[in-house]
C-alpha cells in the first residue's frame, strides 16, 4: 500500500519544518535581528572560567568511569574507586570523583572496623556502623547523579574523610 512519495524540504507539516517556528518574528522597522543585543547594548563575551564544580565539556567516558566510582562501590566497596582513581589518572574529573568515593570507601571500613571492635564491649555500638552505612549510601547516590550530569557535588567530610587528594 503507498501512500505517495515522502514530503520535500518545502511541503508538509508544519511541525516538521525546520527552525523554531515558536520564535516572533521580527517586527516591520526593528533595527536588530531576533535573538540579538538590543540596540545601544554591545552582547556580553562568553564566560571564560568554567563555575565551581564544573569541568566544562566532560566526555561520555570520563562520566561513566566517575559514575563507577561511586556505583561500583555498591558491589566491591572500597576496590572500585581505587581502581578508577588509578586507572584514569589524567582526567582531572574522573580523578576528582574516585578520589571523593575512595574518601567514602575509607571511612566506611574504617567505621566498620572501629564499630565491630566497640560493639563488642557495648551491644548497643552496633548500630553506628550501620547508620553511617545508610549515610554514605545517601551520598554514594547523591554524588554519583551529579557525576553522571558532568557536575561535581562535594560530600560532607564527617562521610568523606580527606584521606585522599585529588
Amino acid at each position: 500500500m503507498a501512500y505517495g512519495p515522502p514530503p520535500s524540504q518545502g511541503q508538509g507539516q508544519p511541525w516538521q519544518q525546520p527552525g523554531n517556528l515558536w520564535q516572533q518574528q521580527p517586527q516591520q522597522g526593528s533595527q536588530h535581528p531576533p535573538g540579538g543585543p538590543p540596540p545601544g547594548q554591545q552582547q556580553q563575551p562568553p564566560r571564560t572560567r568554567p563555575l565551581p564544580g564544573h569541568y566544562g565539556p566532560v566526555s561520555d567516558d570520563e562520566r561513566t568511569w566517575s559514575l563507577m566510582a561511586y556505583v561500583g562501590q555498591f558491589l566491591v566497596g572500597v576496590i572500585a574507586p581505587a581502581v578508577v582513581y588509578l586507572g584514569k589518572p589524567r582526567s582531572a574529573f574522573a580523578r576528582r570523583h574516585a578520589a571523593q568515593g575512595l574518601n567514602m570507601g575509607l571511612a566506611a571500613v574504617a567505621v566498620w572496623l572501629v564499630g565491630l571492635l566497640l560493639s563488642l564491649a557495648v551491644d548497643v555500638l552496633i548500630w553506628a556502623p550501620l547508620i553511617f552505612t545508610a549515610v554514605v549510601m545517601f551520598f554514594l547516590v547523591y554524588a554519583g547523579r551529579a557525576a553522571n550530569r558532568g557536575e561535581f557535588r562535594r560530600v560532607p567530610a564527617a562521610v568523606a574523610w580527606p584521606l585522599i587528594k585529588k
